[in-house]
């Protein structure tokens, strides 16, 4: 029978308010999963505590794992993967908002598919101040960001991006681990993850349907343009280059262009990334 888990990774800087409503969704999915798996990276603070532990309590498939201390998402996420069993698994981040038919949708394209290995869909943009002030899910739904939908174009887009938008994932758990599951690349642990099992030669889709509530906010902008992204993307370049997925010479110009964008001004990067991802 198939069997599902969601794993979600929380740390000290999510917004209760935003986790339970993440797990709420969770929750509330019309094929619920098998297993929640809710990893603890590194010491919560009391009002997370609060937030998970009542879910937990109250839904007997949760669970979660503790990590004494902060140690990232790529590490985290491989310490929540290494206790999980079900055939496939859902990731979620710890702030985002699954549609209800999401799990179901996924679940029934993979029976429909069975050759697949990575299943992502294009999320929708919620405007996360616009929720703070009470708005509506659909009040405060943006742009959708949509990726590459087929095998083969996702394959191209890989060599210069990350292709597959992962708070919407699901994945067959065997093929992460077949693939080394999570490793900890700053920032783009689930790029690198995409890298090594294109390179193994796992099979990718993305829906198109947008299933994922996604939060935007400047403070996103900010990290992802922030001290030590230079150093994590010509890591990731590296990686590219090492699992034979391109050249040094594309690496270099990769390293280049994606330095460029994240150095572009706050108003002309929030252009450019509409140009880029939105329908």
């Amino acid at each position: 029978m198939t069997t599902l888990a969601a794993l979600v990774t929380v740390y000290h800087r999510i917004v209760p308010e935003e986790l339970s409503e993440a797990l709420e969704s969770l929750a509330a999915q019309t094929r619920p999963a098998d297993e929640i798996v809710i990893v603890e990276d590194g010491p919560v603070g009391d009002r997370l505590r609060a937030v998970i532990d009542a879910f937990v309590d109250k839904r007997p498939e949760a669970r979660t794992v503790v990590l004494a201390r902060n140690q990232g998402s790529g590490p985290a996420s491989a310490a929540g993967m290494a206790t999980i069993t079900s055939t496939f698994v859902a990731r979620l981040d710890a702030d985002d908002i699954a549609a209800a038919d999401r799990f179901a949708r996924q679940l029934d394209w993979f029976a429909a598919h069975p050759e697949l290995d990575v299943l992502g869909t294009s999320v929708t943009e919620l405007n996360n101040a616009a929720v703070r002030a009470g708005a509506s899910l659909e009040e405060a739904a943006g742009k959708v960001r949509a990726l590459p939908e087929h095998h083969d174009a996702i394959t191209r887009y890989l060599r210069i991006n990350s292709p597959v938008n992962h708070p919407s994932v699901m994945m067959r758990t065997a093929a992460v681990v077949e693939a080394g599951g999570y490793r900890d690349v700053h920032h783009m642990e689930d790029y690198d993850l995409w890298a090594r099992l294109l390179a193994g030669g796992a099979r990718f889709h993305n829906l198109s349907e947008p299933l994922t509530y996604f939060r935007v906010s400047p403070e996103q902008f900010a990290r992802r343009t922030g001290k030590g992204m230079f150093a994590a993307e010509r890591q990731m370049q590296r990686n590219l280059v090492s699992y034979g997925l391109i050249s040094r010479p594309r690496a270099v110009v990769n390293l280049v262009v994606r330095t460029a964008y994240r150095l572009l001004p706050a108003g002309l990067l929030t252009h450019v990334y509409g140009r880029l991802f939105h329908r």
